[in-house]
C-alpha cells in the first residue's frame, strides 16, 4: 500500500507567496490554483497587471448596495429601481445578486427586486439580522419619504401588491421564505413563490433559462 506525504511547497519569492496567500482567499480557489494564477500574472506585461489591479480597486471602492433593493450599483439607486418602465408594485425577493442576474437574463420579469444577501442558516451562523429583511419590511410598511431614503430619481409607484419568493429550493431557502411570510402575512399583499420547476436543492442561478421562466410564470400562492 503506497503512502503519499504532501509537503508545503516552498515558493521562490516572498512576493509570490504573498500574492498566492491573497488569491487563495477567494471562494473556490485553493493554493495550487492561486499559484497558477499568480504565475500567469507574472507572464503578463506590467501594464496589463496594473490595469487589472486598478480595476479591482475601483470596483471595491466604487460599487455599493442600492439604497432601495440592495442590488449592486455605483449610484444611490440601481438602474432597475430607477427605470420608469419597471412595475414597482411587484417585488421579487432573491438570495443574492447572482439570482437577480439569472432572472434578468430570462428577460420576462418586469418588476423590481429585493436582495437579501443570503438565506437563514443557523449551521453557518447566519440569522435574520444578518440579512436585509428589516429593510424589506420597512419598504413594504412605510412610504419612501418616511423610510428616510432619498429616492428623488426613482419614479413614484403605488403600494406593493405582490411579493415573489425566488429563493433556493433548499431547507435554508424554505426556512427563509417561512420567516418572511410570518413577517408579511399581516400586510394586504399577495405572496407567491416560484413553481417547483427548479429542482429541490438546486441554486437558482444554476437553473436553465427555460425552467426559470416557467417557474416564474407559473408561480403559486405561498401557503406558509
Amino acid at each position: 500500500m503506497a503512502f503519499y506525504i504532501y509537503t508545503v511547497q516552498q515558493l521562490p519569492s516572498r512576493l509570490i507567496e504573498a500574492a498566492v496567500d491573497q488569491i487563495s482567499t477567494l471562494p473556490g480557489i485553493g493554493r495550487r490554483t492561486a499559484l497558477r494564477l499568480a504565475l500567469s500574472l507574472l507572464r503578463r506585461d506590467s501594464e496589463r497587471v496594473r490595469s487589472l489591479a486598478e480595476a479591482i480597486v475601483a470596483m471595491s471602492e466604487g460599487v455599493k448596495p442600492c439604497d432601495v433593493c440592495h442590488n449592486l450599483t455605483e449610484q444611490v439607486t440601481c438602474s432597475i429601481c430607477a427605470a420608469p418602465t419597471r412595475n414597482r408594485n411587484l417585488i421579487c425577493v432573491v438570495e443574492d445578486i447572482r439570482d437577480l442576474l439569472a432572472i434578468e437574463n430570462v428577460g420576462s420579469f418586469r418588476g423590481v427586486y429585493h436582495v437579501l444577501g443570503g438565506v437563514i442558516s443557523p449551521m453557518d451562523g447566519v440569522g435574520p439580522s444578518d440579512l436585509t429583511i428589516d429593510p424589506l419590511i420597512r419598504r413594504l410598511s412605510e412610504t419612501n419619504s418616511d423610510a428616510g431614503i432619498d429616492l428623488s430619481e426613482v419614479p413614484v409607484s403605488e403600494s406593493t401588491t405582490e411579493i415573489i419568493f425566488a429563493l433556493p429550493a433548499t431547507m435554508e431557502g424554505d426556512t427563509t421564505a417561512f420567516f418572511l411570510y410570518k413577517k408579511m402575512v399581516s400586510f394586504d399583499i399577495k405572496i407567491t413563490t416560484l413553481a417547483r420547476g427548479v429542482a429541490v436543492g438546486e441554486a437558482l442561478q444554476h437553473a436553465d433559462e427555460a425552467t426559470l421562466a416557467r417557474s416564474m410564470d407559473n408561480r403559486t400562492l405561498y401557503e406558509g
